[in-house]
């Protein structure tokens, strides 16, 4: 039996009860329609592989304008619909007429039981062809977006970091699933990146999906992919993310914050490596390199009951800890020169260095942010000095502040009143990059002044 389906549309009821019984057992589905006029509406709230459309529907016409018409309607909204037309002897030249303006094929009435059924196989053939190539066009654009995506290393000299790469040099070449734990801001897609790169499908598509970001309401139908008609507002057919990476990377970020019900869906696919798309039947198989991460101890989520021990032990095939920024002996310094040299460039600023005490300040922060943060610290700093070096006096660090009111126990009106003067102090007055430096307008910044009396 053929899994495809075939809507069979003739205001005949005898040709569609024979239809019917001639097709039952060759395809998945038949369903039959005498009145076109609901044609469309069957179209939203079902799933065909094939319409079998007959050319003429009222009593004593055989213009086949109405074919024509129907044709047309059903190209306009499906464009890679595959319509095989049903039409008498005498309207061959309409049919080929047809075939031009997008029909796939023509069967002539009477027809033959084999060569019906041979053409429709060869039609449900066309149809997975044009599946494929939406699934090819969509791999190219993820592949395009890859490929135009800045390349960044994971940079780093010390004794942790040099372990980690051992690790990702022994596992990339395999196809071993991995768990990467860090915390936020450590580079853990970065790894995943670099794991894909140096694979054995490199050549294929790697494809992220942040698990935080997927409410349960949409998750099958993002990572399985869903049926026109599948729920509401679902208007046309969508390919998931497994289908998407499959002969490539799949890297499921921060999975740790999928719900139970989510992760019992989630592991049925990777035991299987099969999913079937809501709305449809169709099992189809999955070929992917699965690399989840997390900034979570799923271990100890396993104990508290939340998060499943089998899904933990079907994506933990191999373990990498990604160090924290603050564990990684001198790389603040390396990382530091690293982004001062990359924004100096894009800012037009060649000539900025760092003075002397400026990394020594930098190396006794802890950086709960860790690279992100780091990164994102030096890059502020590039834009707004004015001097040929950056200062030690130009980096104020939320975490310090934190701690100051935490045991001075100051109120945030002082809070505010330090940090103004420290800006004034660093700036010279220069109230545009006073302004700047704090995120407020000219105007509240002249009100904050003038009620601090600074």
């Amino acid at each position: 039996m053929s899994k495809g389906k075939v809507l069979v549309v003739d205001d005949h009821k005898r040709v569609l009860t024979a239809l019917q019984i001639l097709l039952q057992d060759e395809f998945e589905e038949v369903q039959t329609l005498a009145n076109p006029n609901s044609l469309l509406f069957t179209l939203e709230t079902n799933q065909f592989d094939i319409i079998l459309l007959d050319m003429n529907f009222s009593a004593g016409v055989n213009t086949g304008n109405e074919g024509f018409f129907w044709l047309n309607k059903i190209l306009e909204k499906y464009p890679d619909m595959v319509v095989v037309l049903l039409t008498a002897y005498g309207d061959i030249e309409l049919a080929v007429k047809a075939m031009k303006v997008g029909a796939s094929d023509f069967i002539l009435k009477p027809w033959d039981n084999n060569k019906l059924i041979n053409t429709l196989r060869t039609a449900l053939q066309l149809r997975r062809s044009k599946q494929r190539i939406v699934q090819l066009e969509i791999e190219k654009e993820e592949l395009a977006r890859e490929i135009n995506q800045p390349v960044t290393r994971m940079i780093g000299r010390s004794k942790l970091m040099l372990e980690m790469h051992r690790i990702i040099e022994k596992v990339a070449c395999t196809d071993a699933n991995v768990l990467i734990f860090g915390e936020h801001g450590t580079g853990k897609e970065l790894i995943a990146r670099e794991l894909h790169l140096k694979s054995k499908r490199c050549k294929a598509v790697f494809i992220t999906v942040d698990m935080g970001a997927i409410t349960e309401s949409l998750f099958e139908s993002e990572l399985f992919g869903h049926e026109k008609g599948a729920f509401t507002d679902a208007r046309e057919s969508r390919i998931g993310r497994f289908e998407i990476a499959s002969g490539g990377t799949l890297f499921l970020d921060e999975i740790g914050n999928l719900s139970m019900p989510m992760q019992a869906k989630l592991l049925s696919a990777l035991q299987t490596r099969k999913i079937i798309r809501l709305g449809d039947n169709q099992v189809r198989d999955i070929d992917i390199r699965l690399i989840c991460a997390s900034n979570k101890n799923l271990i100890q989520m396993v104990l508290n009951g939340e998060f499943r021990e089998d899904l933990l032990y079907r994506i933990n095939t191999i373990q990498i800890d990604v160090p924290e920024l603050r564990n990684r002996n001198g790389d603040v310094a390396v990382l530091a020169e690293y982004y001062l040299r990359k924004y100096a460039v894009k800012y037009n600023k060649q000539n900025l260095r760092f003075a002397k005490n400026t990394i020594e300040k930098l190396m006794k922060y802890s950086w709960p942010g860790n690279v992100r943060e780091l990164q994102h610290t030096i890059e502020k700093a590039v834009i707004l000095t004015d001097n040929s070096e950056l200062l030690a006096e130009e980096f104020l660090f939320k975490e310090r502040q934190i701690n100051e009111m935490k045991n001075e126990a100051v109120s945030f009106e002082e809070m505010e009143k330090q940090l103004i003067r420290s800006a004034m102090d660093r700036h010279k007055g220069n109230m545009s990059q006073i302004s700047k430096e704090l995120g407020v307008t000219r105007p509240t910044l002249y009100h904050k002044i003038k009620k601090y009396d600074l």
